[in-house]
């Protein structure tokens, strides 16, 4: 039988949530990178329709 401690716990609580906020960070920035491009596009239709 396998013992688990509690150092052990806390070892693999704190890797698990170092895992979870290095991924939500690379997802945030790939989200908010296309919300840039997303309204970049828009502005530069606007700006092709003032124009004519």
């Amino acid at each position: 039988m396998i013992m688990i401690t509690e150092q052990t716990w806390k070892i693999a609580l704190r890797s698990f949530f170092l895992v979870l906020a290095i991924g939500g960070g690379l997802a945030g920035c790939n989200t908010m990178e296309g919300a840039g491009d997303d309204i970049e596009a828009a502005g530069e239709n606007i700006e092709e329709e003032a124009e004519d």
